[in-house]
């Protein structure tokens, strides 16, 4: 990945990169306090996305994201935005859930898909899919499938794995259309 330097008074160099999360992070916090302040205790920052004059926010929640939630923060946010010039005169604001197939980021995004199918990448080079059946402090219960032989005939048998929070790379709710 290349970085555009730009030089700064004093003759230093900075990447550009450095300025936009600086910027991000201030979006961040500004998101957290619009979700607050309108009272949408149960919604939390998944992720921002800032380019330049393009914001994305990506919100969860414990009940689900609709669409009135991400209007009012959408509305909250260009106020301020507007009103400090922070993005200059023209830009693209985008305020969404993560939506489906978005991986999950956050522990507190387990628990309301317990009973669903989940694909979990943890440790090194492990996965499992399977049934997403509890969420205990840091702890992830997975259940699945898996076939033994016995003799000539193949046996199904249903295991559970438990991997760490800190352990998963990257983890996916599956929708099953059947």
């Amino acid at each position: 990945m290349r970085h555009k330097r730009v030089n700064v008074k004093g003759g230093g160099k900075f990447p550009f990169l450095f300025c936009l999360t600086m910027q991000q992070s201030e979006v961040d916090k500004l998101v957290e306090k619009g979700l607050s302040e309108l009272g949408f205790d149960d919604t939390y920052l998944i992720e921002t996305k800032v380019k330049v004059n393009k914001i994305e926010i990506f919100l969860d929640s414990d009940e689900g994201v609709n669409f009135l939630k991400c209007q009012k923060i959408s509305r909250w946010l260009e106020a301020i935005f507007d009103e400090k010039k922070t993005f200059g005169e023209t830009y693209i604001l985008d305020v969404s859930s993560a939506g489906v197939g978005s991986p999950l980021k956050l522990l507190r995004q387990y628990p309301k898909n317990i009973g669903r199918t989940i694909e979990i990448k943890y440790g090194e080079g492990k996965s499992v899919r399977g049934i997403l059946k509890s969420v205990v402090d840091h702890l992830i219960s997975v259940e699945y499938e898996s076939i033994d032989k016995e003799g000539k005939k193949n046996k199904k048998v249903r295991l559970t794995e438990e991997i760490k929070f800190e352990d998963i790379i990257e983890s996916k709710i599956k929708i099953s259309f059947n």
